[in-house]
């Protein structure tokens, strides 16, 4: 639904418009900015609170810098709407994060303005610098180089490693932090802890403005009076602050802490800083949802709330007339809960993400058995093995597509040892909306080929307590679960827990002449496939295999011995997934068997809703409906029993 722009906001079809505009306009533009990110998200959907806290930097970036020509990187993206709507975007902005619309975050092949394509957090210092230490190897010294980055992004250790490397380089390079304390959940520990005090410090923002004012006079006098003066500042900034300026020890001139909300400021800071050459940081404290009073107040609810009414705030959920399947999520989060209360050695572990992947319950429930240890991928899953040297059993919940971050610290602190870390990998297969750079598309490929690891996928909620049961059993090595994001199959799922035996699938169906092999929540889509071709007379068998690592080999003896024609099923990329461990084994036994895998084919699949997405990729109950006839299955004209 197309909403209409403000009087200023419609004038403003790129940067250059905008710089039309008298500094005087400005708070007007970011009033309908604001309002016009409300309007449209509220029935339209997407991020909310991030964008809404940067209107004003994002205003003045634009206004101040000379865009595209000058880069400007946006850390994950959340915050990236406003940016969009003003560099030709707006009339688009509607289609947000649908099928064949715009990306819900900045995308190179969607604008000259994005000149880094972002999701996943972190990047972006590192890719600033890259383009800065490139921009004065082709002579362009006058191009700025700025990287937007929140302070919970710069949690992670990537960030730490490009403003290491940032300092030595002497790059014309701008880092803005985003201080608004928190992430999609509250920031957490001892760098917030660092920002906070140099936010609170009355002593040193009362230094800071006068030594601003000295500094201004001095720079009249003399280069040697100026310097002097700063040395000065550095001195006594250590000293209010009572340790050295973290950023101004890595040789990043250090500026702030400012009103984020204060556009013709920042206008005025940004155009100051433009002109002082090497590696910066301004530091700018803003408020997340800023200008939405519910959101201001419950950051985490209002970071993507689905639609909305914008008057009153209510959040627009469908009612169901009868209880619903809960989402895989909420089973993880409620079963670890019980079965930490059975097992004391139980751990929780969750690299920024409590609420998205539910572990906030036990957070809760159990405060020091549960951890969430900021956007840390890697050290969540070296952390969990340090856990599980000393006889604990961390479940160490990340989702798919994060959990690619930390491969070397799954094969090298967790697999090599053989340690009991429980690997929940939360979205896997498509993520929907959030797109390529959060499909959990490769995990079945990257687990299957590092030993000693068990790779299952539950069909639906019961298994997947009953496979979180199984990983914390005596003599389990390392374990990973995947389960899909959304709601699962069943509404009577809170079922007592019971072992699977490792490398055990099951035979749903019986049938004659096609097997279709399925493995996880994808399998409900050819539960409904069989459905389908019953009803036209065809009778495929259905197996789920559970675990593409180890396979079951009693399984797939009877699948090549009975069946001439296979389907392989999954919601995972095709090479190297479960459909390739299945050729293999097929071929190290010898059988011959015509086999067709379906899966996510080797392209990078956008975003859309997941059905949508299972359809474009032909693995949809249609899709395997559609495959099972193009085998050239016959027709029978009697049931198989079940």
């Amino acid at each position: 639904m197309q909403v209409p722009a403000g009087t200023l906001l419609q004038r403003i079809n790129s940067p250059a418009d905008l710089k039309q505009l008298s500094e005087a306009q400005l708070e007007e533009v970011c009033r309908e900015l604001r309002q016009y990110i409300i309007d449209v998200v509220s029935v339209n959907g997407g991020h909310f609170g991030a964008s809404l806290g940067v209107v004003e930097l994002t205003v003045a970036l634009h206004y101040v810098l000379n865009t595209p020509y000058d880069q400007l990187v946006w850390d994950v993206g959340h915050q990236a709407y406003g940016h969009k709507i003003l560099t030709g975007r707006r009339d688009e902005f509607h289609t947000n994060r649908i099928l064949n619309g715009l990306s819900g975050f900045p995308k190179r092949g969607e604008s000259i303005f994005d000149t880094f394509g972002v999701g996943h957090s972190s990047t972006s210092i590192s890719a600033a610098l890259g383009m800065a230490v490139a921009s004065h190897y082709k002579g362009e010294d006058d191009r700025q180089h700025v990287a937007v980055i929140g302070d919970g992004a710069m949690t992670a250790g990537m960030a730490f490693e490009a403003l290491n490397h940032a300092g030595i380089e002497n790059s014309n390079l701008l880092v803005v932090l985003n201080d608004n304390n928190m992430a999609i959940d509250p920031n957490v520990g001892a760098l917030k802890e660092y920002l906070t005090d140099i936010t609170t410090s009355k002593s040193y923002n009362r230094f800071r403005d006068d030594i601003a004012y000295v500094l201004n006079k001095l720079s009249a006098v003399g280069p040697d009076a100026f310097k002097i003066a700063k040395k000065i500042e550095k001195s006594i900034k250590g000293t209010l602050l009572k340790q050295s300026n973290f950023f101004e020890a890595l040789k990043f001139r250090y500026f702030g802490p400012i009103d984020g909300h204060d556009v013709k400021h920042l206008a005025k800071v940004l155009r100051d800083l433009r002109d002082i050459p090497g590696p910066k940081l301004l530091h700018c404290i803003t408020v997340k949802g800023k200008g939405y009073a519910l959101a201001e107040k419950d950051q985490t609810k209002w970071h993507a709330p689905g639609l909305f009414d914008k008057i009153t705030g209510e959040i627009k959920k469908v009612v169901y007339d009868k209880p619903q399947p809960p989402k895989y999520q909420d089973v993880f989060g409620l079963s670890i809960i019980e079965l930490a209360e059975q097992n004391p050695q139980i751990m929780g572990i969750t690299p920024a993400m409590p609420s998205g992947c539910s572990l906030n319950l036990m957070m809760k429930a159990m405060p020091n058995r549960a951890f969430d240890v900021g956007i840390a991928e890697q050290h969540a899953v070296t952390f969990s093995a340090g856990l599980a040297t000393q006889g604990l059993i961390p479940f160490c919940n990340i989702y798919s597509s994060f959990m690619q971050r930390a491969y070397d610290q799954v094969i090298h602190d967790v697999a090599i040892q053989n340690l009991n870390v429980v690997f929940c990998l939360d979205r896997a297969g498509f993520a929907g909306a959030d797109g390529a750079t959060h499909h959990g598309a490769y995990d079945l490929a990257y687990m299957r080929c590092i030993p000693n690891m068990t790779v299952s996928a539950p069909m639906n909620e019961e298994e997947l307590r009953n496979l979180m049961y199984t990983a914390q059993l005596p003599g389990m090595g390392p374990f990973a679960i995947r389960y899909p994001r959304g709601n699962g199959v069943m509404i009577d799922w809170q079922r007592p827990f019971k072992a699977i035996p490792v490398g055990k699938g099951r035979k749903i169906t019986d049938g004659e002449e096609i097997a279709i092999l399925t493995i996880g929540a994808i399998g409900n889509e050819a539960v409904k496939a069989v459905g389908l071709l019953n009803q036209q007379g065809y009778y495929p068998a259905h197996y789920d295999l559970r675990f593409a690592k180890p396979l079951d080999a009693a399984l797939l003896h009877e699948v090549f011995t009975n069946y001439t024609k296979v389907i392989t099923v999954e919601d995972g990329c095709l090479q190297g997934g479960m459909g390739s461990a299945v050729l293999e084994w097929m071929a190290d036994h010898k059988y011959n068997a015509e086999v067709m895998r379906l899966g996510i084919p080797d392209h990078i699949i956008e975003h859309g809703e997941q059905p949508e997405l299972w359809a474009e990729c032909g693995f949809d109950a249609n899709g395997i409906t559609a495959a099972v006839q193009q085998m050239g299955m016959v027709k029978q004209k009697h049931i198989i029993a079940s």
